[in-house]
């Protein structure tokens, strides 16, 4: 303790003047915004890079888990061509779907980009996840994002190479969804307590609702396409203030083990914006 004492003697100027550059630069990134955004855009990068190095070896240990994952992923995506049904009736034809997916992207709405989760948390109130794949490759902010079992969340900041994830285990995040059984529309927003539930709320108590059923995305979304999963009821609380339920969900991505995820892009979203500021004006 003495030795503590007499280096801090020692060095108390220098010590004093790194406390006060320290300060001085907080104030310069925190009440400048052109500083603010080059000081985040350079931290992106760094921390990025260093999360990056640390996922190479973290992932090597994981690489069971992840291949099981892709492997449903894949089995599921195999069974939706059409080679693998066949008409009973010899007399019906099979007739190619209108919806097309043109080079010159006439028909297509939805355009996927896969990344690979380099660092990320869950133990705060809002959580966060990086990917890495960023601006240079397409991304943009507020994409959202999905992995092999269900939605994970959106792009809330990108850089060149990186991107950061506001995941749906966050207060902040809420998202348009709806039952697959009845159709019934709602919003999915989390309460900040268990990682593995949220909540889905404004359903309506004349609905029929049972334990077990599924929540997909709704055609409200702005981020996702409809019908991907968020999660299977687990409970339903009447709430006696409102005419709603509050339903509880167990999430369907398993926000601890993501390891692979991939980014929508929706080519509608500018004309949709377009069309709507125009209404405003």
């Amino acid at each position: 303790m003495r030795n503590v004492f007499l280096f801090i003697r020692r060095y108390f100027n220098f010590l004093f003047f790194l406390v006060l550059q320290i300060l001085a630069l907080t104030f310069l990134f925190k009440y400048n915004r052109s500083h603010e955004s080059v000081f985040n855009a350079i931290a992106g990068e760094v921390v990025g890079k260093i999360n990056e190095k640390y996922s190479n070896v973290e992932y090597y240990f994981k690489l069971k888990k992840t291949n099981d994952a892709l492997v449903r992923e894949n089995v599921y995506l195999r069974s939706l061509l059409s080679l693998n049904y066949e008409s009973p009736d010899t007399s019906q034809r099979i007739v190619v779907d209108s919806i097309r997916v043109d080079s010159l992207h006439k028909n297509k709405r939805y355009v996927y980009y896969d990344a690979r989760v380099v660092g990320g948390f869950v133990n705060g109130q809002t959580n966060y996840i990086d990917i890495h794949r960023g601006s240079k490759q397409g991304l943009k902010k507020d994409m959202g994002v999905v992995g092999p079992e269900g939605i994970v969340g959106r792009i809330v900041d990108v850089s060149e190479n990186n991107a950061v994830v506001m995941s749906a285990l966050s207060i902040q995040f809420k998202v348009k969804a709806k039952l697959k059984k009845t159709g019934e529309n709602g919003t999915i927003e989390w309460d900040g307590a268990s990682p593995l539930y949220i909540q889905m709320r404004d359903i309506p108590k004349s609905t029929t609702i049972k334990k077990g059923d599924s929540v997909l995305t709704s055609e409200l979304s702005s981020i996702y396409p409809p019908d991907i999963l968020v999660g299977t009821i687990d409970r339903v609380v009447a709430d006696n203030s409102s005419n709603f339920y509050t339903i509880k969900l167990k999430t369907a991505t398993n926000f601890t083990n993501v390891k692979y995820v991939y980014v929508i892009e929706d080519l509608q979203k500018s004309e949709r914006i377009k069309l709507e500021e125009s209404i405003k004006k």
